[in-house]
């Protein structure tokens, strides 16, 4: 099998209502998410474990320390481009993401898709990873003089679907 270039192959979608299965959440849940592929600056996005705890508990007869794989522990941080108008204000239409994402304490949940381009729609059998999120402060980058506006905001996650496929149904 060839290698896939993971270049626009990341589509991500912010929803706000826990899908029924997280395991197999429905293209119609999908596709009344917010899409947030555009609007993630790609060089920092992290979304997903970051290694496991362990569990040193071995019996007496056992020998040395006995460690064990224990729960796995998550992170996220996406930093989202502001869309402004001529004028400096949000643009209603297009800062969507911003406004989804800002507030500290927002619950959702992000379905991630590696594979396809990212502006392909959701289908049926979409292998994708599920992460029930919180969000932190928004913060301002360290390069906010050069570049595009943008803000920073750091993720903590409750519950992570990793194994997850979209489901047909509504």
């Amino acid at each position: 099998m060839p290698k896939t270039l993971a270049d626009q192959k990341i589509r991500l979608t912010w929803l706000t209502t826990k899908p029924a299965d997280p395991t197999a959440p429905t293209v119609t849940e999908l596709d009344a998410g917010v899409d947030l592929s555009c609007s993630i600056m790609k060089s920092d996005y992290q979304l997903g474990a970051t290694g496991d705890q362990t569990i040193s508990e071995a019996a007496l007869c056992e020998p040395g320390a006995g460690n064990d794989m224990g729960a796995t522990d998550y992170a996220g941080t996406v930093t989202v481009f502001r869309m402004l108008d001529d004028t400096g204000k949000a643009d209603l239409e297009e800062d969507v993401a911003f406004a989804a994402l800002k507030t500290k304490g927002t619950k959702g949940w992000i379905v991630e898709r590696e594979g396809p381009r990212y502006d392909v729609a959701w289908t049926a059998a979409d292998e994708v990873e599920v992460y029930e999120v919180t969000t932190g402060s928004v913060q301002k980058p360290s390069d906010r003089s050069a570049g595009y506006i943008k803000r920073t905001i750091p993720l903590g996650v409750q519950n992570a679907w990793t194994d997850a496929v979209v489901a047909a149904g509504v």
